[in-house]
């Protein structure tokens, strides 16, 4: 039997349905003069001056947590919180400046909740921004006891001049990719659907031969943190345009920064894909859903001129990347 992201709880088109909706909501109030761009986007955009903008965006970590909480393993996540808002924050070539936290809990559990921040604070370090302050609230009622959530909020600054929007996107371009560490922090809920659930279900400490490690330890590597690669290599080579891959896949994510009238090709053979994919999709998962919900071993994109592809993916390597020309657009 086939199983389905929307089957097992989201429905990604009922997403950008909202994000829609949202938009029109928007469209009927005054808009600040100073708001750059619309609804949609990686991060938004508010200029404080002539050249220099603020790039700001929250996320989170989505189910994620309930594989933690299974695992009793929380180490990674403050660094997936952070990796998913600083990875949106820099496609538009912003360097992050701050992030804060909001944590949402049933009871304050500081041997669940410290792991956290302190993965957060070095994940911030990493990115090159600071942890400015956040928010802990215990929610009695709303939560369970051992119930909890995360959000995060990430802002940064870009010179005008140097804005990445996709603008100059055209036409025969090409798309390189840098590795994921996994999964990342989309797509949890299919994951828990297909593996951990139901008379099939893995026991989380389970080890699979096919991954060389646990369950666990495939299913909970934290997302890469892009900031430092990107940032470098925006400052060397000119780049049309970039993507983080998250929900949506590799498709639907770079679709967003192409500019109307242009699509893309991606070619899935172009790289190995990471095992612990090929354990969900053998648990029951379709290779159009697979597309559709997962990065597949690819968690960030450039799009280049042709020209310029061969020297970017030179410099990539030589800082120790392992990057791949996986499609063009068209």
């Amino acid at each position: 039997m086939s199983l389905s992201y929307k089957e097992a709880g989201v429905d990604i088109e009922g997403g950008n349905e909202w994000v829609r909706t949202i938009g029109r909501i928007m469209s009927t109030l005054p808009r600040d003069p100073n708001v750059v761009g619309g609804i949609g986007g990686f991060s938004g955009l508010y200029k404080i001056s002539d050249d220099l903008m603020l790039a700001g965006c929250c996320d989170g970590v989505g189910t994620k947590l309930e594989v933690a909480k299974l695992a009793s393993d929380y180490s990674g996540l403050g660094q997936d919180l952070v990796a998913m808002n600083v990875n949106d924050l820099i496609t538009c070539g912003a360097k992050p400046l701050f992030f804060l936290d909001y944590i949402a809990c049933g009871r304050l559990d500081q041997d669940v909740l410290a792991p956290i921040v302190k993965s957060a604070a070095e994940a911030c370090i990493e990115s090159g921004c600071a942890l400015l302050g956040g928010e802990t609230a215990e929610m009695p009622g709303v939560y369970p006891e051992t119930g909890f959530d995360l959000a995060g909020f990430s802002v940064g600054i870009v010179s005008a001049s140097k804005l990445i929007d996709g603008r100059s996107i055209e036409k025969g371009d090409v798309l390189v990719g840098l590795p994921s560490s996994g999964i990342h922090s989309n797509g949890y809920s299919l994951v828990r659907k297909v593996l951990l659930e139901g008379e099939r279900a893995l026991p989380i400490d389970t080890f699979l031969p096919q991954l060389g490690e646990s369950l666990s330890k495939a299913l909970l590597r934290p997302t890469r943190l892009y900031p430092r690669i990107a940032l470098k290599t925006i400052e060397r080579h000119q780049i049309h345009g970039m993507a983080h891959i998250t929900g949506g896949g590799l498709e639907e994510n770079i679709q967003r920064v192409l500019p109307s009238g242009l699509s893309l090709h991606v070619d899935f053979s172009a790289w190995e894909r990471p095992a612990v994919f090929q354990v969900i999709s053998e648990a029951g998962v379709e290779e159009k859903e697979m597309r559709h919900v997962f990065n597949l071993g690819i968690g960030y994109s450039f799009i280049v001129s042709p020209s310029d592809a061969d020297g970017i993916v030179g410099f990539l390597t030589r800082e120790g990347e392992k990057p791949v020309i996986f499609g063009e657009v068209y």
